[in-house]
């Protein structure tokens, strides 16, 4: 296992590593999607958190010749079993190469960096809403909210009842599961208001948590200003560095009453709802 010296991203930040992990698993979830379980050392993963990513070397392999590192959202992350886990959708060649690795096969990781999701001390009622592999972001808070106590709502949508994923991750740990699919005609705008504002009306919601679409991101963003519902958002965004430098990753938010610019590898990926300016 070759290992990098300490890049550390700011005085009180802490500590990412440059490892070649060893892959102990790389299989297909569904038609679009696969899990990837590496070999990870406990001081590597006791410095992860939710909402955290890794920036990825992807290989050479089965014909493509990916350039960038690619960033991927930790899906998992165990040290008691030593395993880092990733959820990732086969598109480009930089994901297609990755899905040629097979058991014993290593993967050049380097991580984890970005800010983290929170959980403040008020918020007992969490509601998680995402789409397709957007879920993978938010299953590690589904893991802290468990350690915390709190009572866990999971919205969790997609095309087709095939292309649902997590439901039994979400179950396990005690959520409450409701599946919104385009094929049932169950996962549009106007429903999804119905279900997240019976949630309110039930006081099982004192913060919102969502990743990656752009509509359920506007639709929370209406649902808790008009009801007082603090949230958290963790961007998709194209990156390179992962780490700042490079500013590929800059785009816009609400501040202080003006719009900044913000990278969303380094001041993110998780932003306060609120800020994030939806596209």
């Amino acid at each position: 296992m070759l290992q990098t010296p300490h890049v550390t991203a700011g005085a009180d930040a802490p500590s990412a590593f440059d490892l070649d992990l060893r892959v102990k698993s790389n299989i297909a979830v569904n038609g679009e999607y696969r899990m990837m379980v590496l070999d990870a050392p406990t001081h590597l993963l006791e410095q992860c958190k939710a909402g955290q990513f890794f920036n990825i070397l992807c290989p050479q392999a089965g014909g493509e010749s990916p350039y960038l590192r690619r960033p991927m959202s930790i899906y998992g992350f165990y040290p008691e079993k030593n395993e880092l886990h990733f959820l990732y959708k086969v598109g480009g060649a930089g994901t297609r190469a990755m899905a040629t690795l097979g058991e014993n096969d290593s993967l050049t990781v380097f991580g984890p960096l970005g800010t983290p999701f929170t959980i403040e001390d008020d918020w007992k009622n969490l509601v998680l809403v995402a789409r397709g592999v957007g879920l993978a972001t938010l299953a590690p808070l589904a893991l802290e909210a468990k350690r915390l106590g709190r009572r866990l709502t999971a919205i969790c949508s997609a095309r087709h009842p095939d292309y649902l994923m997590s439901i039994d991750l979400f179950e396990g740990l005690g959520a409450r599961v409701i599946a919104l699919t385009d094929a049932e005609g169950t996962s549009t705008p106007e429903n999804l208001e119905v279900v997240v504002e019976k949630l309110i009306a039930d006081g099982r919601a004192d913060a919102f948590y969502t990743c990656g679409s752009n509509r359920i991101l506007r639709l929370l963003q209406k649902l808790g200003e008009a009801h007082g519902i603090p949230g958290q958002v963790a961007l998709e965004q194209q990156m390179a560095c992962g780490v700042g430098m490079c500013q590929c990753c800059v785009r816009k938010f609400n501040r202080d009453d003006k719009v900044v610019n913000l990278r969303v590898c380094r001041e993110g990926p998780v932003f306060d709802m609120a800020e994030a300016i939806a596209w």
